[in-house]
């Protein structure tokens, strides 16, 4: 059992390593709003891998990957959703909000964060592709069983909480020492590289 638990977690730290936009949105996080804010949108992310993580192990991804219309729909959802983000980010770097009304938008609250790092990382639709062609290589292992196959899942979910939590601290620790037009220009450069994603993720066939 743990060492099944085990196989999963240290998989998941392999795709950690590669450092993405959901890792420097918590960076840039904790830098600006707090450890707490961060922290809950690592929470965020971790609950957003884990139901791509069941989904994939229902069968959900293979029905995405093999329905063209399905993918494309996903795919330029997920672009909007980015460059909408990365956008955001940049205004609310010079002050301004493009939606004042919608507490989302807001910086200051973990609830927003874990809304929108959940958000970002649920936009991209190469998640559950990828997830769905890990487990459908697990499922059709012959020694291997449904209950491992959820803790192996459930290994890599603990991977991410663990490693964005570190990226959370990261943020924390840097966020002291960087002055307020330091924070301004990282908020300017995540944001960019989410446009940039988005627009990656809306032309790539």
């Amino acid at each position: 059992m743990y060492k099944i638990l085990w196989n999963g977690f240290k998989f998941g730290t392999l795709l950690q390593i590669a450092i993405g936009p959901i890792c420097l949105f918590i960076f840039k996080t904790a830098a600006s709003a707090g450890f707490v804010s961060a922290e809950s949108a690592a929470a965020g992310v971790t609950f957003a891998d884990a139901v791509y993580v069941l989904a994939a192990i229902w069968g959900v991804g293979s029905l995405i990957e093999n329905s063209r219309s399905a993918k494309k729909y996903f795919k330029y959802f997920g672009s909007i959703v980015l460059i909408f983000f990365g956008l955001s980010i940049i205004l609310e770097a010079s002050g301004i909000s493009l939606i004042p009304s919608i507490n989302l938008i807001k910086q200051n609250s973990s609830e927003s964060a874990f809304i929108k790092a959940m958000l970002l990382t649920l936009s991209n639709p190469l998640t559950i592709v990828f997830w769905a062609g890990v487990f459908s290589a697990k499922i059709s292992e012959r020694k291997t069983s449904r209950k491992d196959i959820y803790l192996f899942g459930l290994g890599a979910v603990i991977s991410t909480l663990f490693f964005m939590s570190l990226t959370a601290l990261a943020g924390k620790l840097t966020g002291i020492f960087v002055p307020v037009s330091a924070i301004m220009i990282l908020n300017i450069i995540v944001g960019a590289v989410l446009i940039i994603f988005g627009i990656k993720t809306a032309i790539k066939n």
